[in-house]
This record gives C-alpha cells, structure tokens and sequence, in this order.
C-alpha cells in the first residue's frame, strides 16, 4: 500500500508569511492545494498522511519526526514563495531537494516540477538544491514545491484563485501517481 506524507508549509499564524497587502496567507494556499492532493490521491487508491494541522502552527521538528517515523513513501511539502517584503518581478515555479538527495527524490521533484510547468504555465525555475531541514533530515524522498511567488502581483492574484489551486493540486498529484507506478524512480 503507498502512503504518502503531505505537508502545507508553514501553518496559519506563522509570521510574514503572506503576500505585501496581507490578502493572501500563505498556509491559505498550502492547505487548499493539500486538501485536494489528498482527495486526488485517495480516489487513486493511495493512504495520505498530513504532517500540518489546520488550526496550529506545527513546528519544524515535529513534522520531520512524523515523517521519519512513518512508513510512507515520499514527503512532499507545499508552498507559495516570496521574495523580500514588497511587490516585486521574482516569478515562476520551483521544485527543491537537498543537496545530497536520493536518486528517488530528484526523479520525483522532477516529475512535479514538470507537471506543474505544463499544468500552469509559469516560468519554469528548476529543480534546485536546498538546505531546508524537512528535506536534510528527513530519511525518505523528500521535495518542497514553490508554487509562485506571493509578492509578485499576478502570481500573488493566481495563488488566490480556486482554479490555479486545482491546477496545482492536479498536478502534484498527477507527478505523485506517475512516480509511484514508475517504481519511485
């Protein structure tokens, strides 16, 4: 049976984490695109697990401590980017692994990186490394996707629209299915 670990970045009250007018809360779209991975999935035949909660902020280290001691198959964490303070140009979509990542969680973010890029039509900014603790000290594959950029005004305007959070969810999902029927690879 596969089960997968799906995380909405961040959590409701956690600080800065919005766009420069404070309509949008990042964990607003996180939690959205997660809730309906999680639907996507489960009419798939997958078990998903949340590493966040709805009402509470969960700390770093408990979300990477459920991950480590469950038996699931990938985690997968979900979130909207930002750049500084202030409205500015910075746009795309971005998939991160860490530096030292499996063969298995490059293969996924590359998966989910590409799905999205078709699904969404953002400009692609890669697969890329990173040095986030939920991908350095988790012990399964592990990814962190940026949906778009939270101070740039289109995207800011796209992450708040149900249809680019379904576009998104489709997506992940999609790259999560093809991943797991590929043998994880």
């Amino acid at each position: 049976m596969t089960t997968l670990l799906i995380d909405a970045g961040h959590g409701p009250e956690t600080a800065g984490k919005r766009s420069p007018d404070g309509l949008l809360r990042e964990f607003s779209f996180n939690s959205a695109v997660a809730d309906l991975v999680k639907q996507f999935l489960i009419e798939e035949g997958f078990t998903v697990i949340f590493a966040h909660k709805a009402q509470e902020d969960v700390p770093l280290t408990t979300r990477i401590k459920l991950a480590n001691s469950l038996t699931v198959d990938a985690f997968v964490s979900i979130h909207a980017n930002a750049f500084g303070n202030d409205w500015n140009s910075a746009n795309g979509i971005e998939t991160f692994v860490y530096p030292t990542a499996s063969k298995a969680s490059i293969a996924l973010a590359s998966l989910v990186q590409s799905a999205l890029i078709t699904a969404c039509n953002r400009t692609d900014r890669g697969v890329k490394k990173a040095n986030y603790a939920v991908l350095r000290e988790t012990r399964i594959p592990a990814i962190l996707i940026e949906c778009g950029f939270m101070t740039n005004r289109e995207e800011a305007a796209l992450l708040m629209r149900k249809a680019y959070r379904l576009q998104c969810a489709r997506a992940i999902a999609h790259a999560l299915s093809t991943w797991i029927y590929r043998g994880k690879k």
